[in-house]
């Protein structure tokens, strides 16, 4: 579940945001614009996290979509070939 808050309403501590957010994801807005996510990490990769808000690595990810779609795909086998493997 997500739940919007505005950055103007958001005026609990943060301890009782964070004891309020079990299962779901509470996202701060600014102007309408989200400029804040408060999440329950418990069982959620913390480097898939960082990687998944990482603008570089999602360019290289979109990049590779857009390849896989013009060039097609490279398999695992052709790459081992590559590497000598």
């Amino acid at each position: 579940m997500i739940k919007v808050l505005k950055k103007t309403d958001a005026n609990a501590s943060l301890s009782d945001y964070v004891e309020k957010i079990e299962d779901i994801l509470v996202v701060i807005t600014a102007d309408e614009k989200p400029v804040a996510v408060l999440m329950p990490v418990e069982n959620i990769d913390l480097e898939t996290l960082s990687m998944s808000t990482n603008s570089q690595f999602l360019e290289i990810i979109e990049r590779s979509r857009r390849r896989d779609k013009t060039q097609g795909r490279v398999s695992s086998e052709e790459v081992r070939r590559m590497f000598g493997e």
